[in-house]
C-alpha cells in the first residue's frame, strides 16, 4: 500500500485558514496525503500550481487563498477534490496533455464585488524611514531630473512611421558604446503608436515619449519624426513646453525625415557623434537610495507568484521605501478582485476612491470592446494554476507588502514627484505597463515571472525575480534571483535581503541577465478605436465578405507576359525564404535575433533559400476584445503558409494566449500537416540560448533534404499582387493603376486592395466596377485568397503598416504601392515597390522611388508590370528594402485592447 505523503511535501497553503492548497509538483490520481489528523487522496491528476482541496467545501461555499474568495463550489467537495473552473478546462484542452481532465468544472467565479466601507474608514501610517543611510553610484542629472542608474543615448521614434528609421540608425551604432567608459549604450525606442490620424491614446503616448525624454537614465536623446501624421516633433515639442517637463536639461536634437533614407541615416549619425565625448563626461558617484524608483511588474505569472515572487519583490520594495526611495505598481486589471488587500493600508480616503474608480473605468472601458477583465488571464497563466482574474489578482496585489501603505494613484504615464508606494492606471500587458512605469521615472524594474518571461527595457535595468527553483534552474541564463529559495525553505528575511544588495549593485552598474542577453522592446499602450458603446452592436453583426473575387471591366491586356516562379506545394513563388514566426510579442526580439544569427551562417543559402525573415509584432499577449484572437491566428498562419515560406518554425514565449499547441491545431483545421513545420519555446527550452539552439538544428535539419526546385515560366494567372495608395493621386496615375488592375485580373490573375483606400474612390474605378456586383470588401483582414480576380480587403485602421501586413497574409507575392505624399515603410519579407508621379515627392525622395511615373500616362500601367516582373524575377530589390525600411504590424481591429 502507498505511504501517504505530508501535506507540506506537496502543497503550499498561501495562508493559514485557505480551504485549498496550490500542488508543489505534479500529483497522480489516488496520491494519499496526510494533513495532521485528516488523511484523503487525490481523485485526478493536479498540475503543479493547480489547486486541491484540503477540507470538506459544501456546495455554494467560497474557495479560499491567501484568505480571498476566488470561486463558488457548485457541488460538495471532499478533501483532495482537484478544484477546476470552466476557464481553465477550456485552457487545457487546448493544450498537449497526457491525462484525463475532469469531465466538469467544480466551481464558478462569482465572488463578491468589493464595496468601500467609507464609515469605517481609517488612514494609514506608512513604514518609518530608517535610521541609518543606504547610498548606489549614480549618474545625478541636473534640475528636477533625478539619479540615473544607467546613462544612455536614446534614439526615440516619435511615432510608428520612423521605428524603422530608428532601428537602422542605432545599428550603425552597435558596439560603439563599449570604446566610451560613461556610455552604457546607445538604445532605440521603437513603437507602433501615433501612425493613426486620430487616435485615442494620443495623450498617454505624448506622455511616455516626453518621461522617456527626461528620464533620468537618458543622456542625450534624438527624436525623429516622419515629418508628416497627426504625431510629430513640433506636437512632442509643445507637450513637453506646456506640460512643464524639463527639456532644457537634456541634450537633444529633433530630426525630421525631410530628404533620402540614407542621407538622413547620416545626418542622424553624425548629430549622434557629436554627444559621444559629451555624454561620456558623465560619471557615477555616489548618491542615496532615497533615488531609486522600483518599477513592480509581473508576467508569466503562475500559482506561486502571489507565494514567492510578489513578497520577495514586496520585501525589497519596502526597504527602499524606509530608505526614501519609491515603487510603482501597475496592471490595473491584475488588480480586479484585490481591492481588499490592496486597501488594507492606504493613505487617505481621496486615494481609495482614486484607486477604485481606475479599477471601475477599466471595467467599463472593457464593456465596449465586448471584453471583461477576465480577458487578462492568459492561456499560460491557466496552465500554470491561475485559473481566474481574481487568483492572478490576490497573487498581483502581493507586490504591496503588507506593512505598505498606498500613497498615490496616478494615470498611464504621469510624473512621480513624491517618493512612497504608487499605484499606476496601466493595462495587463507587460511592456506597455513597464513603458508607463518607466515614463514615471522608474530606474530599476523588478519583474517577476513564473513561467520565465525574457523581455527587457533597452535603457532601464530588469531584474528578473522567478518562482520556483526548478524554473531557475532550467532558465538560469535569463534570471537574476531565485524566488524559489524561499519555498525551499530559505528564510524571506535573508533571501530578501540578498535581492536588495543585488538591486543596489544593478543600480550602480552591474549587468543584469537580461541586459547581457541583449534583447530589449518597448510598447506604448496601443490605441483602441471605441471611445464608448455605441456601435458595438453592429460590429458585432457585421456580416463576412464573400470570398469571391471582383472580375471588373478593362480596356487594357497584357499578352504574352512570362516570367519564371517556382512551385511550391501553395503555388508558384518568386523566392523561397526561411520564417521564424513569433506567436506573441514576447518572443519577438528572440525571433529577430534567430534569424539574423541564421543570415550570418547562410543556412540553406547554397540552395537557393534566399533568407531568413522574422516577423515582429506586439500582439498576443494581455490583449482582449472580441474576434481579436480569431483575427491575430488567421494572420498568423497567412505567414507560416505562404507561397514564399519554404520551412516555418513557430516560437511561443511560452505563456501566451497563442501559443504552439493551439496554433498546431488551427493548422490541421485548415489542412496543413503541423509535422511540416518548427517548433520551438523560449520558456520550454529553457532560455534564448538554448532556445537558438534548438531553431538552428530544425533549420539545418529541414534544408538538409531541401529541393529548391525548377524555375518554370508563368503567366500572370499565377500572379498575386497588393495594390496600396498614400496622399493624393493624380488621375493620370489613378487610370493607370487601374489599367494595371483589370489587365492583371482579365489575365486570370489576383489583385488585392485595401479598403478605404484612396484608390478606390477614384473616377476611374468606379467606372470599371460599372455592371459588377459592386465593391464591397470580398476579405477580411489577413483572409486567405481562395478564388482570382479583385478583392477588396477589410482594413479595421488608417495605419499604413497594418494594411501592408494584412495584404501579406493574403498571400500576394508582391506589392505595390502609389505614393503621394513622400516614401513609407516596406515589408520585411514581401517586396513593396513605390512608385509615384508627383513632384513634391521627387523633389525630397527620389532616391527612395523604385519607379518615377513621367513621360506619357498612356505607358505607365506598362512600366509598372515590367518593374512587378523584374522584382518577381529576383532581378530588382527594392529600395525600402535595401535601405532597411521595413515593418510590420498587426492591426487590433475595432474592438481590440490591452487589459
Amino acid at each position: 500500500m502507498p505511504r501517504a505523503i505530508p501535506l507540506h511535501d506537496v502543497g503550499r497553503i498561501p495562508l493559514p485558514g485557505d480551504n485549498v492548497t496550490i500542488a508543489t509538483r505534479r500529483l497522480e490520481p489516488g496520491t494519499k496525503i496526510v494533513d495532521g489528523e485528516r488523511r484523503f487522496e487525490l481523485d485526478c491528476t493536479v498540475l503543479e500550481g493547480h489547486r486541491f482541496t484540503i477540507q470538506p467545501v459544501a456546495c455554494e461555499e467560497l474557495l479560499l487563498s491567501w484568505g480571498f474568495p476566488f470561486g463558488t463550489a457548485t457541488s460538495n467537495l471532499d478533501p483532495g477534490s482537484y478544484v477546476c473552473n470552466l476557464g481553465m478546462l477550456a485552457a487545457l484542452q487546448r493544450r498537449s496533455i497526457d491525462f484525463d481532465l475532469p469531465a466538469k468544472p467544480n466551481f464558478v467565479d462569482d465572488f463578491e464585488p468589493y464595496r468601500l466601507d467609507v464609515r469605517n474608514f481609517q488612514s494609514a501610517e506608512q513604514v518609518a524611514l530608517h535610521e541609518h543611510q543606504r547610498t548606489f553610484q549614480g549618474y545625478r542629472r541636473p534640475s528636477t531630473r533625478g539619479v540615473g542608474t544607467r546613462n544612455c543615448i536614446v534614439l526615440l521614434g516619435t511615432s510608428s512611421r520612423s521605428s524603422s528609421y530608428v532601428r537602422q540608425l542605432a545599428k550603425r551604432f552597435e558596439g560603439i558604446a563599449g570604446r566610451f567608459r560613461n556610455i552604457d549604450g546607445i538604445v532605440h525606442v521603437a513603437h507602433t503608436e501615433g501612425g493613426s490620424p486620430i487616435s485615442n491614446n494620443l495623450d498617454y503616448v505624448l506622455r511616455v515619449l516626453s518621461g522617456f525624454f527626461i528620464h533620468p537614465n537618458v543622456g542625450a536623446v534624438l527624436a525623429v519624426d516622419s515629418g508628416d501624421g497627426a504625431l510629430t516633433n513640433p506636437v512632442l515639442r509643445h507637450f513637453m513646453q506646456v506640460n512643464g517637463y524639463p527639456l532644457q536639461d537634456v541634450p537633444h536634437e529633433f530630426l525630421s525625415i525631410e530628404g533620402g533614407f540614407q542621407s538622413e541615416l547620416d545626418r542622424g549619425e553624425a548629430v549622434v557623434n557629436a554627444w559621444l565625448d559629451v555624454v561620456d563626461c558623465y560619471q557615477r558617484t555616489q548618491q542615496s537610495a532615497s533615488s531609486l524608483n522600483i518599477a513592480l511588474q509581473c508576467g508569466g505569472s503562475d500559482a506561486f507568484s502571489g507565494v514567492s515572487g510578489n513578497p520577495l519583490a514586496s520585501w525589497v520594495t519596502k526597504e527602499i521605501i524606509q530608505y526614501g526611495g519609491s515603487a510603482v505598481i501597475g496592471e490595473t486589471a491584475e488588480l480586479v478582485g484585490a481591492e481588499a488587500y490592496m486597501l488594507q493600508k492606504v493613505k487617505d480616503l481621496e486615494t481609495a476612491r482614486a484607486f477604485l474608480s481606475m479599477i471601475e473605468n477599466l471595467k467599463q472601458w472593457a464593456s465596449w470592446h465586448g471584453a471583461t477583465a477576465e480577458g487578462n488571464v492568459a492561456g499560460g497563466n491557466r496552465f500554470r494554476g491561475l485559473y481566474n482574474i481574481a487568483l492572478k489578482s490576490i497573487g498581483a496585489a502581493r507586490k504591496r507588502h503588507p506593512d505598505v501603505r498606498l500613497d498615490a494613484v496616478i494615470d498611464y504615464a504621469e510624473p512621480m514627484d513624491q517618493p512612497g508606494f504608487v499605484f499606476m492606471n496601466t493595462p495587463g500587458n507587460d511592456l506597455e505597463s513597464i513603458a508607463g512605469q518607466v515614463a514615471a521615472g522608474s530606474n530599476v524594474i523588478l519583474f517577476v515571472t513564473g513561467n520565465g518571461s525574457v523581455t527587457n527595457f533597452p535603457f532601464v535595468p530588469t531584474i528578473k525575480i522567478v518562482t520556483t527553483t526548478e524554473r531557475y534552474e532550467f532558465l538560469s541564463g535569463e534570471m537574476d534571483v531565485n524566488a524559489g529559495e524561499y519555498l525551499d525553505g530559505t528564510p524571506l528575511d535573508e533571501l530578501g535581503q540578498r535581492t536588495l544588495d543585488l538591486t543596489v549593485d544593478v543600480a550602480s552598474g552591474e549587468r543584469s541577465k537580461g541586459e547581457l542577453a541583449g534583447h530589449t522592446q518597448v510598447q506604448i499602450w496601443r490605441d483602441w478605436q471605441q471611445r464608448d458603446a455605441t456601435g458595438l452592436d453592429s460590429i458585432l453583426d457585421c456580416p463576412l465578405p464573400s470570398e469571391v473575387g471582383i472580375h471588373i471591366r478593362t480596356a487594357e491586356t497584357f499578352s504574352d507576359v512570362g516570367f519564371p516562379a517556382i512551385r511550391t506545394t501553395v503555388g508558384f513563388a518568386s523566392e523561397q525564404v526561411g520564417l521564424i514566426l513569433p506567436a506573441s510579442l514576447c518572443s519577438g526580439q528572440v525571433a529577430r535575433l534567430a534569424a539574423e544569427r541564421l543570415n550570418e551562417k547562410e543556412l540553406g543559402f547554397e540552395k537557393n533559400l534566399s533568407r531568413f525573415v522574422s516577423l515582429v509584432h506586439t500582439e498576443g499577449c494581455a490583449t482582449s476584445g472580441t474576434g481579436l484572437d480569431e483575427l491575430l491566428v488567421r494572420t498568423l498562419l497567412g505567414y507560416a503558409t505562404h507561397p514564399l515560406v519554404r520551412c516555418c518554425l513557430l516560437l511561443e514565449h511560452g505563456c501566451e494566449k497563442n501559443h504552439n499547441d493551439g496554433l498546431r491545431r488551427e493548422l490541421k483545421q485548415l489542412g496543413f500537416d503541423p509535422h511540416r513545420f518548427g517548433w520551438a519555446s523560449v520558456q520550454l527550452d529553457g532560455g534564448t540560448d538554448q532556445v537558438f539552439n534548438t531553431i538552428d538544428l530544425w533549420f539545418a535539419k529541414a534544408l538538409s533534404n531541401f529541393d529548391p526546385g525548377k524555375q518554370k515560366i508563368v503567366g500572370l494567372n499565377q500572379l498575386s499582387l497588393g495594390m496600396l495608395t498614400s496622399g493624393s493621386i493624380s488621375p493620370q496615375a489613378s487610370e493607370s493603376l487601374v489599367q494595371l488592375i483589370g489587365g492583371i485580373v482579365a489575365s486570370g490573375g489576383t489583385v488585392v486592395v485595401p479598403e478605404e483606400d484612396g484608390l478606390l474612390a477614384s473616377a476611374a474605378f468606379t467606372a470599371c466596377l460599372r455592371d459588377t456586383d459592386g465593391s464591397g470588401p470580398t476579405l477580411v483582414y489577413g483572409g486567405r485568397i481562395s478564388t482570382p480576380g479583385l478583392h477588396i480587403m477589410q482594413v479595421p485602421s488608417e495605419h499604413w503598416v497594418e494594411a501592408q501586413t494584412g495584404l501579406g497574409a493574403t498571400g500576394v507575392h508582391i506589392m505595390l504601392a502609389y505614393v503621394g505624399d513622400g516614401p513609407k515603410q516596406g515589408h520585411p519579407m514581401i517586396p513593396v515597390i513605390q512608385v509615384t508621379s508627383q513632384v513634391a515627392v521627387l523633389d525630397g525622395w527620389k532616391e527612395d522611388m523604385d519607379l518615377i511615373l513621367d513621360g506619357d500616362p498612356a505607358h505607365w500601367s506598362q512600366e509598372m508590370l515590367r518593374l512587378l516582373i523584374e522584382t518577381f524575377s529576383c532581378e530588382y530589390s527594392p529600395r525600402s528594402f535595401e535601405h532597411g525600411n521595413v515593418d510590420f504590424q498587426i492591426t487590433r481591429g475595432p474592438l481590440g485592447i490591452s487589459l
